[in-house]
């Protein structure tokens, strides 16, 4: 589904936002407004829960849905496969390497997992040198996904500069 578009990578986007098998609708089209704001692309590997042309996906993007720039993939593989020098980032509530304490650069990609379950295991337990995590109070499990995805992103041009 998606060509091979490495280049992309690192020139006419800022970052990539991959979504693994996203869940709320609301979330989607809010990261997907994120994402135009931030200049950044956006990667749904499925399967979703909902279809693109759901009305709340649609509601929480507003008009800017038609200048995402978006890709769908059918595995995450299918997606390394299609950006194999991708620079990329798990972040995940499964480890204590703050956010914070790494230094981004345009053309980065950000891995977040579903809303009820996050990551799999088994995908970050062979990234663990590039798995992040967003420091949260105990009294939470973790934070609302396009939230998440707005902290992380932000940080990430903060660093390059806007």
């Amino acid at each position: 589904m998606a060509k091979n578009n490495d280049s992309l990578a690192n020139s006419d986007v800022n970052f990539h936002v991959v979504l693994f098998q996203p869940e709320i609708p609301s979330n989607t089209g809010n990261i997907g407004r994120l994402c135009v704001g931030t200049n950044s692309m956006l990667h749904i590997i499925k399967p979703m829960r909902f279809m693109l042309t759901d009305k709340l996906l649609k509601r929480a993007g507003l008009d800017y849905w038609d200048k995402l720039k978006i890709r769908l993939h059918s595995s995450l593989d299918e997606l390394w496969d299609s950006y194999p020098h991708a620079n990329a980032y798990y972040c995940t509530t499964k480890t204590d390497q703050v956010f914070t304490s790494r230094q981004y650069q345009h053309g980065d990609f950000f891995v977040f997992g579903a809303e009820s379950r996050g990551i799999p295991v088994e995908i970050l337990k062979k990234k663990q040198d590039r798995n992040i995590t967003i420091p949260m109070s105990p009294e939470v499990r973790s934070l609302n996904l396009s939230n998440s995805v707005a902290i992380v992103i932000y940080e990430a041009w903060r660093q390059v500069g806007f």
